[in-house]
């Protein structure tokens, strides 16, 4: 049985939910135009070519430098997370997220400095996926450690909300501009207002962190001398396993929500004739079934264990990637909109009790750096080159490809789920 703290101070459960999800959301909302970027706007600005595939593609590749430089950002954050607190990390986590995005809104093109933009993008790049690989592991832990043992996955879950919230204002705000300016409009200007923009929710997430204490489990660790001196290490010495597996068992929730977003974006509006408008509202139609089913997923993973929950929805992807090609390439928007809501509710129930799942791998001293390293590097696995990849596998193949590549993922990470450490540790 796992013990349970009892602090003397905790923070209030509106300031823990509210904390949790703030942050997340304003990190996602950046993370996520860039997302949107990359396909509609980054690939003419930046990366001007003859071939419009090909400059995609490259587009895609600044895409992926996020998910290289998360790992960075999990193990300095996290280190600092481990060492001096959460509260500390997720400001900074946050600002250097925040700074990252706004700079990309006042980047020249590539028509008036050269080579020099795309390098610059590349750059801001780089600082978004560092602040985000600090921001997810803190804002999990803030959740689940002030949690009653049996709502863990529940409290863990806020932040989790994070994402489908993010991605519904990042998608409602390019439908929002390019409905409401002309196409040049949109590509001189426009599209640098999200980014800049996103400075407002900078400077709320800033306010709400701020008023957050230490958790209990953070602060009990402390007076009980459990820190240890540097976190990375004890990992790697003492937590192979956990790393090995916990990343492995996480790579399948990266793919499955990139091939339902950006991957699908690409294809559909370049290959399958859609309009950009008309996919993306199908999009944030689907999102909706991403959110619904993440508490749905928490609190199934309370009731049976969130290891079983993250099987069931393993299972299912498994299964969902058989149908990949019958239901996108079927030239129905009524098909293809099934698929991707079903992708998305797929998203959500191995999404839910992920975060709550990875933090359980580790004890107090080591959980910062532990989640927030399994997380991020199944990111460089399972998304850093995943649309690239499916748009390889589909040009050069087919769509059906794309459904083995996913479903090959499903069973690396079932493999690892089931091969992983039961043992939970002290909160």
């Amino acid at each position: 049985m796992v013990e349970t703290s009892k602090p003397g101070k905790v923070n209030s459960l509106k300031h823990v939910l509210f904390g949790s999800l703030i942050g997340t959301t304003i990190e996602f909302f950046d993370f996520y135009i860039y997302a949107n970027a990359a396909v509609l706007v980054f690939p003419q600005l930046f990366f001007p070519s003859s071939d419009t595939t090909m400059a995609t593609l490259q587009s895609l590749a600044t895409f992926s430098i996020a998910f290289i430089s998360r790992p960075l950002g999990s193990a300095f954050f996290g280190h600092y997370g481990d060492k001096i607190g959460r509260k500390f990390t997720l400001v900074a986590a946050l600002l250097t997220m925040g700074i990252s995005t706004v700079t990309i809104g006042f980047l020249p093109s590539y028509a008036s400095i050269g080579v020099v933009a795309p390098l610059l993008l590349m750059l801001c790049r780089f600082g978004q996926g560092v602040g985000l690989g600090g921001e997810w592991g803190g804002a999990v832990l803030l959740a689940i450690e002030n949690a009653p043992p049996n709502k863990r996955a529940w409290y863990g879950m806020f932040p989790q909300l994070g994402a489908p919230i993010g991605l519904l204002l990042s998608g409602g705000t390019f439908l929002l501009l390019t409905d409401s300016m002309n196409n040049q409009d949109f590509m001189d200007y426009g599209w640098r207002i999200p980014f800049i923009a996103s400075s407002l929710l900078v400077v709320v997430g800033f306010y709400i962190r701020t008023k957050i204490t230490e958790t209990p489990s953070f602060e009990n660790s402390k007076k009980e001398h459990e820190e240890v001196k540097i976190p990375f290490l004890t990992l790697v010495k003492s937590y192979k396993n956990q790393l090995l597996f916990g990343t492995l068992a996480s790579i399948t929730t990266f793919l499955v929500f990139y091939l339902m977003t950006v991957f699908t974006l690409s294809w559909a509006t370049s290959d399958l004739g859609y309009e950009k408008r008309d996919f993306l509202l199908i999009q944030l139609f689907s999102v909706l079934f991403f959110a619904f089913f993440i508490p749905v997923s928490a609190i199934v993973a309370d009731k049976i264990g969130r290891r079983k929950m993250l099987i069931i929805a393993t299972i299912s992807i498994a299964i969902f990637g058989f149908f990949f090609s019958h239901f996108l390439n079927s030239g129905s928007t009524v098909m293809v909109t099934f698929f991707l809501c079903t992708g998305m509710a797929l998203m959500g129930f191995t999404y839910g009790p992920l975060g709550t799942f990875l933090s359980e791998l580790f004890p107090t001293a080591v959980r910062y750096s532990g989640a927030s390293l399994t997380f991020n590097m199944a990111g460089i696995i399972g998304a850093a080159f995943a649309p690239m990849i499916a748009i390889w596998l589909a040009s050069t193949y087919s769509l059906t490809y794309v459904g083995f590549y996913l479903t090959l993922a499903a069973c690396i990470s079932l493999f690892s789920l089931l091969a992983i450490s039961k043992k939970e540790h002290k909160f």
